[in-house]
């Protein structure tokens, strides 16, 4: 039935005996690679491991928010978009509920809250992808922050709906607040950073505790939207999601500093924090001005926190977006001199200075690169052969795919996937090379199934992934528990007889 299905799809119908089953579903993806539609049905089932590189509020889709600021009885400012105080009739305002009878309306605020139709060419043409990507957070951002809980259990339910099961996913924490207020917004504060750290190391377990507090709430909350306590769980209860703290680049160093030592604090302490990371946009000038001190606030604090893993934007700039000498150093930078273990982005690789040098070493202590085909596209323009994704490759660098902001970028993982088939040409292999990789080079604890590379040899215990001694690994390491699944999740897949 399934070699009829798919021939009827316009697949191989290579007799059984002789192809090895992931064969049989590499040949299936090469006859389809020219049909998105067809693809799509193919992505779509197929497992993706984790989502390594996916901002919590970014990745819920403009409806959602739009249907929570309505149950609340939130009213909106219609120029500019975002929350506005009552009454809901004041000139310039509308009632969120009432947006689902005016459908003008509606649609500006979806479109204010994504970059939606900015690929098909719709909007206003002297806004930029970059203006427009980064202006939507200022319109949905005091939405999303309302909704820590349902933010975090969409995020899940759409990464498991995508076949993904395991995330990472960059947010921030209330706690903030009161260790900003405390450095200030001097600019000059962030130079002697042992003073700094000396001055905000006594209000750090503070913050780390009401920090958890916050995240106890936010996934009691998710677990009672999904029913994971419950005889009918739904199916997102089975993805793991981890999260990485992202301070924000563009406040003054001294605050950056604070936030980047609560992260480190919070790696420390719970292991549902796993990793640290600097977002907001590279291009801002604060980001260009302070992007080297940056990189040395991270250093010194990895010093202080041993053991903290650093996934760090880098290189998510363009010729023409910045002068080339910002070009020229971000990536070695976070990598050398922060000690990131992945870079999220990487576009801007071909202008570092000696970058051959650069992607040795990013080959050689597999540093792996986050690539974010969407978002690329749209933020910044480069897409298909500009696209850095091959030269990665080609290094021997690894590399895994991600959402970025799927909700802003109306994407998905598995149109990610799809982009990698129809405009980098990858194939089945490669696609099965970057799920694995993409739990292998997760900020996960414990050890791997795998000896040393994603797709070799297999620790001896795991040679068979059902024996007793592999699901023992498992128990006790949640790497291998994934990475265990995955592969029983591939054998399933290829066997359905593409």
């Amino acid at each position: 039935m399934m070699l009829f299905a798919a021939a009827m799809l316009g697949g191989a119908t290579t007799p059984r005996g002789t192809m090895t089953p992931e064969a049989r579903t590499a040949a299936y993806l090469d006859s389809i690679a020219d049909s998105p539609p067809r693809l799509r049905l193919f992505l779509r089932a197929m497992p993706k491991g984790g989502d390594l590189h996916n901002h919590a509020g970014g990745a819920i889709y403009a409806e959602d928010m739009l249907a929570w600021a309505a149950a609340e009885g939130l009213c909106l400012s219609t120029a500019p978009a975002r929350v506005a105080p009552s009454p809901c009739d004041a000139p310039g305002r509308v009632a969120a509920a009432d947006l689902v009878r005016d459908y003008p309306r509606y649609a500006a605020f979806v479109d204010a809250f994504s970059t939606r139709g900015f690929e098909a060419g719709t909007g206003d043409p002297r806004v930029s992808g970059y203006d427009r990507f980064f202006s939507t957070f200022d319109a949905f951002w005091p939405i999303a922050a309302r909704h820590g809980g349902k933010v975090i259990a969409t995020a899940r339910q759409q990464a498991a709906a995508d076949g993904v099961s395991y995330a990472e996913l960059s947010v921030g924490s209330a706690a903030t607040q009161s260790l900003l207020a405390k450095v200030g917004a001097g600019d000059g504060d962030g130079v002697d950073l042992a003073a700094l750290y000396a001055r905000i190391a006594p209000d750090l377990p503070d913050a780390v505790r009401a920090t958890r507090t916050q995240y106890d709430a936010y996934e009691a909350e998710m677990a009672a939207i999904d029913g994971c306590a419950t005889p009918a769980p739904k199916p997102a209860c089975a993805t793991d999601i981890r999260y990485h703290y992202a301070a924000i680049r563009t406040r003054p160093p001294a605050q950056v500093f604070a936030e980047l030592a609560l992260g480190f604090a919070l790696a420390q302490a719970d292991p549902r924090f796993v990793g640290v990371n600097i977002v907001a946009p590279e291009h801002d000038p604060v980001a260009r001005r302070d992007y080297a001190l940056h990189m040395r606030m991270l250093h010194f604090l990895t010093i202080r926190h041993p053991g903290v893993p650093l996934s760090l934007h880098a290189g998510e700039l363009t010729l023409g977006l910045v002068p080339p000498r910002d070009l020229a150093f971000h990536i070695q930078d976070a990598v050398a001199v922060a000690g990131a273990r992945r870079i999220g982005h990487g576009v801007a690789i071909a202008y570092e200075t000696d970058a051959r040098a650069l992607l040795a070493r990013m080959a050689r202590d597999r540093v792996a690169v986050e690539i974010n085909l969407t978002s690329n596209a749209v933020i910044l323009g480069i897409k298909g052969r500009d696209h850095p994704l091959s030269l990665y490759r080609q290094a021997g660098v690894p590399v895994v795919l991600s959402t970025d902001d799927e909700g802003v970028s109306r994407s998905d993982m598995t149109n990610e996937y799809l982009r990698a088939v129809t405009e980098q040409r990858l194939r089945y292999r490669d696609l099965k090379q970057m799920a694995r990789d993409s739990l292998h080079y997760a900020f996960l604890p414990g050890t791997s199934i795998w000896q040393d590379r994603a797709g070799g040899p297999r620790v001896a215990a795991c040679r068979d992934v059902d024996a007793a001694a592999c699901r023992a690994l498992a128990a006790a390491h949640p790497k291998a528990r994934l990475e265990a699944r995955l592969e029983r999740d591939f054998r399933r897949f290829e066997r359905q007889g593409y």
